[in-house]
């Protein structure tokens, strides 16, 4: 099968399950550097059994089906594939402990054209199995830069959200732990690039990278915690380009901007290297 748009909307992924614990909930959560703060109540409640409660982001690793940009039939070119942006949605706030379902689907393709690749767009609603209710939507956007030039009309993505042209409502720093990558990977993504310094010289990189949505749940905690008073249940979406690694070790300052009531502006950079690590990121809360 080649490239094409109506074989990659229409092909039918396989269900992934997965059973998670509470031991689950509190390694995802010191992956991204929770409890940095141990005595501090708000910090706690994600990474101490009594109590418990889970960060509304682990929703980006439940139930992924694994290297699916490998399947031989959708004629990606994995290797030269990057991660470009992702989106998490939360329809109702994520248990402690549960048996869940991932059903994946290819929502569109955009031909860039032959010298610009492709932008494929992957999406996986997260079910309780329990129930059958909607959890979770987890959005990627890939970028295929071998697979460009496949339709006689070329597309542009959805436009992203402009920040204001005014100092940020409130910024918030986090210092990454050297072995960060180490702890994260644990909650599912095992790329040696992440751990292992040849790997990641070979790809160009001084030592192992962050992993980018260990930086997009970083993010998501300085929202937690910094605007939202650590009320998980407000956090309702949120959507945000890559555009640099992180070192582990590195400190992320993450800037938001209040539009509205429901609507919160926000990037991220490593101010040591003035690189920006994320853009155009948008969050809807509950108000």
């Amino acid at each position: 099968m080649g490239f094409n748009h109506t074989d990659l909307t229409s092909h039918k992924f396989a269900e992934s399950r997965q059973d998670f614990t509470a031991r689950d909930n509190i390694l995802y959560a010191l992956g991204l550097g929770v409890g940095s703060e141990p005595t501090n109540a708000g910090h706690l409640q994600f990474v101490y059994e009594k109590g418990l409660r889970t960060l509304p982001t682990i929703g980006v690793v439940l139930a992924h089906p694994g290297f699916w940009a490998g399947i031989p039939e959708l004629g990606i070119d994995w290797v030269k594939m990057l991660h470009v942006g992702q989106g998490l949605t939360i329809h109702q706030p994520i248990p402690t402990a549960a048996s869940v379902i991932g059903r994946s689907r290819i929502a569109d393709v955009i031909d860039r054209g032959a010298d610009k690749g492709a932008i494929l767009f992957y999406e996986r609603d997260v079910i309780d199995s329990a129930t059958g209710s909607l959890m979770a939507t987890v959005r990627q956007t890939l970028l295929c830069r071998g697979n460009g030039g496949f339709s006689t009309a070329t597309g542009t993505a959805p436009e992203a959200p402009k920040l204001p042209e005014r100092a940020p409502d409130h910024i918030s720093e986090t210092t990454t732990l050297p072995q960060m990558a180490l702890l994260y990977r644990l909650s599912g993504d095992m790329n040696p690039l992440h751990a292992d310094p040849a790997v990641a010289a070979k790809a160009g990189f001084a030592r192992p990278i962050l992993h980018g949505l260990a930086t997009f749940g970083v993010a998501g905690f300085a929202l937690i915690s910094g605007l939202l008073n650590y009320d998980v249940e407000k956090f309702r979406s949120m959507d945000v380009r890559f555009t640099a690694p992180v070192y582990p070790g590195e400190t992320i300052r993450t800037e938001f901007w209040q539009k509205d009531a429901e609507t919160i502006l926000f990037r991220a950079s490593v101010t040591a290297r003035d690189k920006t690590v994320l853009d155009n990121g948008i969050c809807r809360i509950a108000t």
